[in-house]
């Protein structure tokens, strides 16, 4: 071969074998330099009252969107248009966006102190009269634009047992169903099993989920706090206390204005193993759009036996949570809820002040890595 056909080829084999490399660098220099995906999800809160102090508070700590508190309706039942723009108008001249409510009934208490007991004690007519005051709540915040409403479906309420302490002096709420003593053998529901708490759901979601559909408000349901028994505790079988309910929950009156209040603490508390079965549950719920709100609290230990710690000392890592979260394009609020106590801190003001920091900062993160 001539020297110069020699050189020629050589070039060529060359070149050949750095553009693979080339090519691949520059793809690695174009993806660093663009700028990483945003997520959609918010720090929330929930906490009353929705005054002009606690608003101040949040928006001093970037708390933008809210689960807002209206004070109790005028007429004792349900709000008006008037009432619910009251509030609305108080939050947004704090610069935050009031994105959902709770109902003035329906809430976690236990059905033996609640004043408003007959939807879940399937008592006729006066469970169909609180149907129709929900049907003018959803209509009223339709009209004034309020997108979303929470609510329970609860009977036994939130059940623990003793409290346990944790750093610092803190008071961590705590499960143990070893330990449990009823204040009673039954509530004044009596025995309620599976097919009745199902027939009384179906009933409520029959009247409800067409309203909210045709008015675009989303209703969030908030699981049983804890998963309880197959048996049941006072006699009452918790059929939203399992991940098989849930998914049973959300495929009655199938609608995408029904779904969950995704309170990730007290799903991870049905779990054997929640550090390692959570992000499965949210990629299904949250795959098919059934997540309105996220609850985001942690836990040390699983079904039956737990407490509910700081969300930077739990089983479950938070910042793979998030990462999930965004995976699935969940466009909500996160929001912490049952931050532990202490008798230096007793209305958890600080609790929440480090929690509401602890969010933003994970959120900036999943979003600073793309």
């Amino acid at each position: 071969m001539k020297r110069r056909q020699f050189l020629a080829t050589a070039s060529l084999a060359a070149a050949a074998t750095t553009a693979p490399a080339a090519r691949a660098a520059t793809a690695a220099t174009t993806s660093s330099t663009r700028p990483p995906t945003r997520s959609l999800m918010k720090v929330g809160c929930q906490r009353a009252p929705t005054d002009e102090a606690r608003l101040e508070f949040l928006k001093r700590h970037a708390v933008d969107h809210i689960c807002g508190n209206p004070p109790p309706p005028a007429n004792g039942r349900f709000w008006t248009v008037d009432e619910l723009a009251k509030t609305k108008a108080l939050v947004e001249r704090h610069g935050i966006r009031l994105e959902m409510i709770p109902l003035p009934f329906l809430g976690s208490s236990h059905i033996d102190r609640t004043s408003r007991p007959a939807l879940m004690l399937a008592q006729s007519p006066e469970r169909d009269r609180d149907i129709e005051d929900i049907q003018k709540i959803i209509k009223a915040c339709a009209e004034v634009g309020i997108p979303s409403i929470k609510y329970n479906m609860s009977i036994l309420g939130v059940v623990r047992t003793a409290p346990s302490t944790g750093r610092g002096g803190s008071v961590y709420s705590t499960w143990k169903l070893a330990e449990a003593k009823p204040e009673k053998p039954l509530t004044r529901a009596g025995k309620v099993d599976a097919a009745r708490y199902w027939e009384r759901i179906t009933y409520f979601l029959d009247a409800i989920v067409p309203v909210a559909s045709e008015h675009k408000v989303r209703i969030a349901c908030h699981p049983h706090d804890p998963g309880m028994p197959p048996a049941g505790y006072q006699g009452v079988d918790c059929v939203l206390g399992t991940v098989e309910g849930l998914k049973k929950f959300v495929s009655i009156r199938e609608n995408p204005y029904h779904g969950l209040n995704f309170c990730q603490g007290t799903i991870c508390e049905m779990l054997a193993d929640p550090g390692r079965e959570i992000f499965d549950v949210i990629r299904h719920f949250g795959t098919r759009k059934k997540i309105f709100n996220v609850h985001f609290r942690n836990i040390r230990g699983h079904r039956d036996d737990f407490v509910e710690t700081f969300p930077d000392e739990g089983d479950v890592d938070f910042w793979q949570a998030i990462r999930v979260y965004k995976e699935v394009g969940y466009d909500g609020m996160v929001m912490p809820d049952h931050m532990p106590k202490h008798k230096g801190d007793p209305d958890g003001t600080q609790a929440f002040a480090f929690a509401y920091g602890y969010i933003k900062a994970l959120i900036q993160a999943v979003d600073a890595v793309g």
